[in-house]
């Protein structure tokens, strides 16, 4: 039998201190990769909502098809025990919540908070001023959790997964979101051509 070597952090293979190093070198190689592939310039972030470039979509669909797929994979030939993941507890109101004020801080400010430090690191303003809002508001909130700590497990669900909701395989859900993910792209090129098929058509008819 494969030896189970991973979660590292979970076995033991390593301790808090060399977790924050692995964490910060991890987090430098994907800020450069962001930075490179142009998601530190507000510009590019915010055309995704006006189905111009829809290169985060993209490029997020296929964190999360890789991610699945390796885990479905590592964890089928025995390398990664699955039962050493953390699942979060559901809280279905507090995530839509959650996910309202995030999406709409995007739209204003052209960052979520990962590409804010990307923009910040290169020098833009607009992403040193976004650092500094969302630092503001990580002080805010913990200065005030004891009083709305409880909007944090609003909806609780407990622990859930798809193959458990659904009474299906991992597989089958994992060969589902590859589905999802073939269409989508296609989609999003289709958006992508149309609105910029539309624009040289009002750029002519001007």
């Amino acid at each position: 039998a494969v030896d189970m070597s991973a979660p590292f952090y979970k076995l033991g293979l390593f301790g808090d201190e060399v977790s924050l190093v692995v964490a910060f070198v991890i987090g430098i190689f994907f800020g450069v990769a962001l930075e490179r592939a142009g998601f530190g310039s507000a510009r590019k972030l915010a055309a995704q909502f006006y189905l111009t470039d829809m290169a985060v979509f993209k490029v997020m669909f296929s964190a999360v098809v890789t991610t699945m797929l390796g885990v479905t994979y590592l964890s089928w030939i025995g390398f990664l025990d699955l039962s050493l993941v953390y699942y979060i507890p559901t809280y279905w109101l507090t995530y839509v919540i959650g996910g309202l004020v995030l999406g709409a801080g995007f739209v204003i400010g052209g960052y979520c908070p990962g590409t804010s430090v990307v923009s910040a690191a290169t020098g833009r303003v607009d992403g040193l001023v976004y650092v500094a809002g969302f630092a503001a508001g990580t002080l805010g909130f913990a200065a005030t959790y004891p009083f709305i700590g409880g909007l944090l497990t609003m909806g609780d669900l407990g622990v859930r997964t798809l193959p458990g909701v659904f009474g299906v395989s991992w597989g089958i859900v994992a060969f589902g979101v590859v589905l999802m993910a073939v269409g989508g792209f296609a989609g999003a090129t289709w958006v992508e051509r149309w609105m910029a098929a539309r624009d040289d058509t009002s750029a002519s008819a001007e």
